[in-house]
């Protein structure tokens, strides 16, 4: 266990490092930061601003939903400060520092502007359109956005050069995570700027590339695509969350989908490919918010199996409940394995700096096990064959799945995956 704290503790300094910039780079001066958005991710956002002392303007469209945001944030520093973690004083001179405001011209004079508005390309490009006008020459625009890409937001601006994407975790006053996502015309000084600023607000933050889903979400994509797929062979989300849970995560497959929400991306009659989450949905099954999702809850959002769940599994599949008998170590491999695979072709693809920057990036934005200490380490636990010879059988039932090179590589020569390095992701 000394050995992955070690490990964790140089692999967030290491993240810090940006390759390929010059040795002394003049940063921009983030005085005053400008937030598109109110709701639970812009309010978020500007409590680490406000928190460390930089000033915050806050634009919303409606004034209900700006009242009820600053409200949120006022509340959020009141509880803080009941638990006695800092004076009852400091939540007057906190909130002080952040004002609301219904125009957008009133981040006129920002340093640092975030766009926190929802997943929706078209509304993200008016946004920076409009940024784009009003704002002063060398303010650093940024998105929020966690996996749209930020190439063709910066591409409706005259100035891509000062476009970059900032991606908080949820909540973001809490999560230490934060992805820099370097898009392809993105400075060199606004990269630096953001990294330093990320350590000033008490961030552990890693440097990735415009990708799908960036490095965090696209290594999700791949464990969920599995967790989906055995559900479709009639095994049980409450067996693929046990497993999850006995190997140190706090939240399996199912218990986040149903904490986000099931029927993100879904709406009502469709045919998504995924007919069990339809019919789920369909049965206003939507996840903890509803009362019910994959898990019955109670008042209490307690969850425990749902025999609903159950049959909509063995109606869909036609495999009888409970009878395939998965053990749990072939649930992880299933699901670990195309993660680490993912997370090569990330390498690879030099969409990511290095292999501890995965780590970092797993560690703490979504609780990995802090003794296995990521998807990288514990490759090097388990072993390259293995991994590849889960790949491989993956890959037998699905054109869509292929061994990474690198796999291939390390399972034949040998090497550790915390020391692979295929010079990823240099600016310049």
């Amino acid at each position: 266990m000394n050995d992955v704290v070690a490990y964790m503790s140089e692999a967030a300094k290491a993240a810090r490092i940006i390759n390929g910039l010059p040795d002394k780079i003049a940063l921009r001066p983030i005085k005053k930061v400008g937030i598109i958005g109110a709701g639970t991710m812009g309010g978020g956002i500007a409590m680490n601003f406000a928190t460390a002392s930089i000033p915050v303007t806050i634009v919303e469209a409606r004034e209900d939903a700006l009242t009820r945001g600053l409200n949120v944030v006022r509340n959020n520093y009141q509880r803080s400060a009941d638990r006695g973690r800092f004076a009852q004083d400091e939540v007057d001179e906190r909130m002080a520092r952040i004002e609301g405001a219904l125009e957008i011209e009133k981040l006129v004079d920002c340093d640092l502007v975030i766009e926190a508005v929802f997943e929706d390309m078209d509304l993200k490009k008016r946004i920076f359109s409009e940024l784009d006008k009003i704002c002063k020459a060398d303010a650093i625009l940024a998105t929020n956005t966690s996996a749209l890409n930020i190439d063709e937001i910066a591409a409706v601006t005259s100035r891509p050069q000062d476009v970059i994407g900032l991606h908080f975790f949820s909540p973001a006053n809490v999560m230490k995570l934060l992805e820099i996502v370097r898009a392809d015309r993105t400075a060199d000084d606004v990269v630096a700027t953001s990294m330093a600023l990320a350590v000033a607000i008490g961030k552990v933050a890693t440097l990735v590339g415009v990708c799908p889903g960036f490095v965090g979400n696209r290594i999700l994509a791949a464990r969920q695509s599995e967790a989906q797929k055995l559900l479709s062979e009639g095994v049980l989300p409450w067996e693929v969350d046990d497993a999850f849970n006995a190997f140190g995560f706090k939240m399996g497959p199912f218990q986040m989908s149903d904490l986000a929400g099931l029927d993100i991306g879904w709406k009502k009659g469709a045919k998504t490919g995924n007919a069990i989450r339809d019919q789920l949905c369909e049965l206003n099954r939507r996840g903890q918010k509803t009362g019910a999702g994959y898990y019955d809850y109670d008042d209490n959002r307690q969850r425990s199996p749902s025999k609903v769940t159950e049959g909509i599994i063995a109606d869909v599949t036609g495999i009888e409940a409970g009878s395939l008998g998965v053990l749990q170590e072939d649930i992880l491999a299933r699901l670990l394995h195309p993660m680490i695979n993912e997370a090569l072709v990330i390498l690879e693809e030099n969409k990511a700096q290095r292999a501890s920057d995965i780590d970092v990036i797993w560690s703490f934005g979504y609780g990995w096990p802090g003794n296995t200490g990521g998807p990288m380490f514990y490759g090097d636990l388990i072993g390259a064959e293995k991994i590849l010879a889960t790949m491989r059988a993956l890959a037998a039932g699905d054109d869509s799945i292929k061994p990474a090179q690198t796999l291939v590589k390390l399972a034949e020569h040998g090497g550790k995956f915390i020391e692979v390095d295929l010079g990823g992701l240099k600016t310049g």
